[in-house]
């Protein structure tokens, strides 16, 4: 039959060869091979053996491997570390559903079937884009230590993912934000100081929640450690550092509890802040996340001249491409202040 699934001869499930508008057997074959662990009768309707279920745990050993090796070699965060985790336990779990015991055993057929899955659910395109990009890397790391020849993940394309461009303020508004911290309390101190620092540098947020007091104080730049552990070194302006010496001098010692701690932002409890607590007050401060903050920094320079290789140094980024996504924002408000300011435009 054709579209039809059909078992190869240790009896297990393997999905059909699919052809334009077969995107209904493709989902039918991926909902039934995730239900698969769970059949408890002897045999099958037509007649097979049913097949025998691998140990459910099987993958745990192959995947804590990856990960340490991910966190080894390349240097990836925490975060990151976890985002692999996460996808790739949810792969494996759908592979233990369909009856598969061993990484040799899975193939283009397996990754397909998933992603019919994930389709069926509804995930979003930048999610699955996520997904197949772990479980690629993932056997692509699997090919290289030689537990398998060829990578089933590749030639399986992602899915295209709309490219947002970053949201930053105008520079008016900047500024307007923080100008209204105004309060000589500590938790103003505190919160004006932060949100001149991000806006001031361009930092991450999980950057930010690193810096300790002897790293700022007194500086006219920071050093930072960046995503894979990369160095480097961050220019401090003016009202950035007279905010940071404001708030260590008046507003840090009401703060911090009994026990010392180098860090440098200190939560309401006399705790050092965490990069969560730290979106919380940019959040209730400005209304946006961190991350809108070094949008605006590096908009806001390349408005005003700055090159695009200074900049992507300034934020971080390996790439010269990822930085490049800015440039769209800086040609539309040249494109505005062309048609406010030429006479005849």
């Amino acid at each position: 039959m054709a579209g039809a699934p059909v078992r190869d001869g240790g009896g297990l499930l393997r999905p059909p060869r699919l052809g334009r508008g077969s995107r209904r057997e493709y989902v039918d074959f991926a909902n039934r091979s995730a239900n698969m662990g769970r059949m408890t009768s002897l045999s099958e309707p037509d007649g097979h053996p049913a097949p025998v279920s691998p140990p459910p745990g099987w993958w745990e050993p192959e995947l804590d491997g990856y990960l340490a090796r991910l966190r080894s070699q390349r240097g990836l965060s925490p975060n990151t570390v976890a985002a692999y985790r996460r996808d790739l336990r949810q792969f494996f779990e759908y592979v233990v559903g369909a009856g598969i015991g061993s990484v040799q055993e899975i193939d283009r057929r397996t990754i397909r079937g998933f992603l019919g899955l994930l389709d069926a659910r509804g995930y979003a395109r930048r999610s699955v884009a996520r997904k197949v990009s772990a479980i690629r890397s993932f056997l692509g790391d699997s090919v290289r230590r030689g537990e398998l020849v060829t990578n089933p993940a590749d030639g399986i394309a992602r899915p295209k993912t709309p490219k947002d461009l970053p949201r930053a303020f105008p520079q008016r508004a900047m500024t307007s934000i923080l100008e209204s911290i105004d309060g000589d309390d500590p938790k103003s101190l505190r919160d004006r100081a932060v949100l001149e620092v991000l806006y001031a540098t361009g930092l991450r947020v999980s950057e930010l929640a690193s810096l300790t007091v002897e790293g700022v104080s007194g500086r006219d730049r920071l050093v930072v450690t960046g995503k894979g552990g990369r160095d480097r070194m961050v220019p401090l302006g003016l009202h950035a550092r007279e905010a940071v010496q404001r708030y260590v001098r008046a507003g840090r010692p009401a703060l911090v509890g009994e026990s010392p701690t180098p860090a440098l932002w200190i939560g309401g409890r006399g705790i050092p802040m965490s990069p969560r607590t730290l979106r919380r007050l940019v959040r209730t401060r400005a209304g946006t996340f961190p991350h809108a903050l070094r949008h605006s920094f590096a908009t806001h320079l390349l408005e005003r001249g700055a090159d695009l290789t200074s900049v992507q140094q300034l934020l971080g980024h390996v790439e010269l491409g990822t930085t490049q996504v800015y440039t769209s924002l800086t040609r539309r408000h040249v494109r505005a202040t062309y048609d406010r300011s030429h006479p005849r435009a």
